[in-house]
């Protein structure tokens, strides 16, 4: 006797379709150095050339627009990456027995 393929393994299941993913672009955000009155600027450039990896010239005029300005922009990152520069800036300023801050504020 041959079967009508209903009781075949599958028989009768349907294919789902899933609707197109649409994926948004990933928010980024600004790593932010802070002025304060007691860090030493070589000291700023020391940490835009070890954490930031900005030669000579760029991180002098990091550093000047935090001297001058209160603040000044290290890099633009996605959120990991600009939340873990943040924490280990702001703990090798502390190891160093200096209060510079490093803070994050996502683009507009």
């Amino acid at each position: 006797m041959e079967s009508d393929g209903e009781d075949k393994p599958g028989a009768g299941a349907k294919t789902l379709v899933k609707p197109e993913q649409k994926l948004a672009e990933p928010f980024f955000y600004k790593v932010v150095l802070l002025n304060d009155d007691y860090t030493p600027m070589d000291f700023v450039v020391h940490i835009l050339q070890k954490f930031f990896l900005k030669n000579m010239e760029e991180a002098n005029r990091i550093m000047m627009q935090v001297h001058q300005q209160g603040s000044g922009v290290a890099g633009v990152y996605s959120h990991e990456i600009a939340e873990t520069k943040v924490y280990v800036v702001n703990e090798y300023s502390r190891k160093n027995k200096h209060p510079l801050k490093c803070t994050m504020e996502k683009t507009s």
